[in-house]
């Protein structure tokens, strides 16, 4: 089985459902977990790229994508899309990343 390598997490740090309701969570868990958390901020030229590029790949792509997306990459080199936020409701988001934080994917 594969282990998990990184938590990655494409945001902005102005958007409510990623700061702080979606990365400071999954930065504790990675903590926790003892592995790194990659943060893409969308309005960085350097990480948006990569952002793009993983969202694009991997996520719920559309030109004006939703975030936060969260993705989870394994020693085995798979990249796995396991989260996208709400846009309806900040709670909504919160609520469904409690859930993907006390489901098998993260404990």
């Amino acid at each position: 089985m594969a282990k998990l390598k990184s938590i990655q997490i494409v945001y902005a740090h102005w958007c409510p459902h990623c700061v702080p309701t979606a990365v400071e969570p999954l930065k504790e868990r990675a903590e926790k977990l003892g592995i790194p958390c990659l943060l893409y901020h969308v309005d960085d030229p350097d990480a948006s790229e990569k952002a793009d590029e993983l969202v694009r790949k991997h996520g719920d792509w559309s030109e004006d994508y939703l975030i936060p997306q969260v993705f989870l990459e394994y020693d085995s080199g798979e990249l796995k899309h396991v989260f996208t936020g709400y846009s309806e409701d900040v709670e909504l988001t919160r609520k469904a990343l409690d859930n993907l934080l006390s489901g098998p994917v993260l404990t």
